[in-house]
């Protein structure tokens, strides 16, 4: 199992390329998806997120007003943090029993936003960052999700900066190209990846002195 964190600021392009991933045969365990699922109507989740920050965060059916939370916490990097604490090891538990539940020879994509603010590189054999400019960023906030240019650049301000994710990256993958650029980037990359995971599954059957028999993909 090879087991990649793959992480951008928000508007550059992430969940596209997870999905570009996906078809190519990644097992993708999404960290945002994850979060909206622990923090759903009943759970525990949300009750200690209610519990944080007032009723006033909850929409009229009980479910949780995420705009509302957001408009929050983005603008004060103290209460960013007590929901953090509240939602990440929730997320976390959640992600390694996926994990757990992925074949020997996958290629799991761990899809986290905050990868880099959280210092949860170490955690993964591969880190890919998907790359966009500012500017691209702040245009597909305000012209593709609708919202605010005030709001757009406070949720970008809240990430990571540009240069601390590339930092961390093992791969970078561009996102101010056209989309059919994009998606022999994101062949490539998955080429390479595929080969890591049945590389280092080999390794391990010699290092044991067994060698197993291999799937006609390998």
């Amino acid at each position: 199992m090879l087991k990649v964190g793959l992480t951008g600021g928000i508007g550059a392009g992430k969940s596209e390329v997870s999905r570009l991933l996906v078809e190519c045969g990644a097992v993708l365990i999404d960290a945002d998806r994850i979060a909206r699922e622990v923090v759903a109507p009943g759970t525990p989740g949300l009750a200690a997120v209610v519990e944080a920050f007032g009723e006033e965060v909850l929409a009229g059916d009980g479910s949780l007003d995420r705009p509302k939370l957001g408009s929050i916490v983005f603008a004060a990097p103290d209460r960013l943090a007590v929901l953090n604490s509240i939602v990440h090891p929730l997320v976390g538990a959640r992600s390694r029993e996926l994990e757990e539940g992925a074949a020997k020879d996958s290629v799991v994509v761990h899809d986290v936003p905050l990868l880099a603010e959280n210092g949860l590189a170490p955690l993964y054999d591969v880190v890919v960052v998907v790359d966009a400019s500012p500017e691209t960023q702040l245009d597909r906030l305000v012209r593709l999700r609708g919202m605010t240019e005030e709001d757009a650049r406070a949720r970008m301000a809240a990430q990571a900066t540009r240069e601390k994710r590339l930092e961390i990256a093992d791969v970078v993958i561009d996102n101010d190209v056209p989309l059919e650029v994009l998606q022999r980037r994101v062949k490539d990359v998955w080429d390479e990846l595929v080969r890591r995971a049945h590389g280092d599954r080999r390794e391990s059957q010699e290092s044991q002195g067994s060698p197993q028999p291999r799937s006609p993909q390998e």
